[in-house]
């Protein structure tokens, strides 16, 4: 079975195409819950009219099913605490110009 720590790295190769960065940098990845060969995933998006919000869901799904130990995966989005961009990483919030 995957630790959380090992999804949450697995995540990082699923990026938002329109900031070029990936989800776990962009602070969109809330939480993770690893429990036997299920995981669950707590997401948000950028905002509410994200067009690739079904893409990343997608891609997270796949992300972490094809890891060994997985059987079952859920995906969550939540609006709950809204993303604002302060839930970026430091190296984000310089990339993309939030000092």
């Amino acid at each position: 079975m995957p630790t959380k720590e090992e999804v949450i790295e697995a995540l990082r190769v699923v990026e938002d195409p329109e900031l070029g960065m990936d989800i776990v940098e962009l602070g969109l990845l809330y939480d993770v819950d690893v429990d036997g060969s299920k995981v669950h995933v707590t997401y948000s998006l950028t905002s509410m009219g994200c067009p690739v919000g079904p893409m990343l869901e997608q891609q997270i799904t796949e992300t972490v099913a094809e890891m060994p130990g997985v059987d079952d995966v859920e995906s969550e989005l939540t609006w709950d605490p809204p993303w604002t961009p302060e839930k970026m990483s430091d190296d984000a919030k310089f990339i993309l110009g939030f000092g």
